[in-house]
């Protein structure tokens, strides 16, 4: 396992949803031992952030302006990209219906399947880019490409699996792709990560072409979009860790 990875990871996990939101409340706890008034006050308003953020309405408000940013390819055979170039999402591990392989999880085939159907309009070449920052098993760039040949038929050219997150799957990519003299790509994710990855990219030396899928705004607003549900927060969740980590490479580029 990546010391690096696990480390970021425990990190973002005390900044974002639900255990931000715990820390909140029992900080709220242990002031109102003293201020009362204060420390009900960040109780209840820890609950109602949890509340809210659980909403398909409430977790919108987060996930919108990533998203409204980009727009799909509207002609992926006019793009001049030179290659598709898709980020994994996730693994299913160890699946028993599938010999005990590992699958691409649900967001991965989401990508996978525009990468496919990209593919078949321009017959552009595909690289993967996903390692195992965990150390189980295969990486996510094996698993994808695996994915790509069987059940989508198409074939990958390039997998990089050594990346650990964005920044370097962008710049693992760059030291594959511009060996092949390869600059404008087709980049594949989902529409919330698209303005992160997008930035990676750039700063790698590749002139991106995005290609968002997986759009979580879509959805029209309605009284459901109002009922509290863990699908929801999981979309804040998400959110959340795109606008830190945004805020986190733009400052880390200012301090370089």
């Amino acid at each position: 396992m990546s010391i690096s990875w696990f480390l970021t990871n425990a990190f973002a996990a005390l900044l974002l949803p639900p255990v931000s939101l715990l820390l909140l409340a029992l900080a709220g706890a242990w002031l109102a031992r003293r201020f009362r008034r204060v420390g009900y006050s960040i109780i209840a308003l820890a609950a109602l952030l949890l509340l809210g953020l659980s909403t398909s309405a409430g977790s919108r408000l987060l996930v919108e302006p990533l998203e409204r940013r980009l727009l799909p390819v509207a002609d992926p055979k006019d793009s001049r990209a030179q290659a598709i170039v898709v980020l994994g999402g996730g693994r299913r591990y160890f699946a028993p219906e599938d010999g005990q392989r590992h699958q691409p999880s649900e967001a991965t085939l989401v990508r996978l399947r525009h990468a496919a159907r990209l593919h078949r309009l321009t017959k552009l070449p595909v690289l993967v880019s996903g390692g195992a920052p965990d150390g189980h098993g295969e990486s996510e760039a094996e698993v994808m490409a695996r994915s790509l040949k069987e059940d989508f038929g198409v074939p990958v050219r390039w997998l990089e699996s050594t990346s650990d997150n964005t920044a370097q799957n962008a710049l693992h990519a760059s030291l594959v792709l511009q060996k092949e003299g390869i600059a404008r790509i087709l980049l594949v994710t989902d529409a919330l990560h698209m303005p992160r990855s997008e930035r990676s990219f750039v700063q790698a030396g590749f002139e991106v072409v995005p290609a968002p899928t997986g759009f979580l705004s879509t959805r029209p607003l309605d009284a459901a979009s109002f009922i509290p549900g863990a699908p929801a927060l999981k979309s804040s969740h998400y959110a959340l860790h795109e606008w830190i980590g945004l805020l986190w490479y733009r400052l880390r580029s200012k301090l370089a």
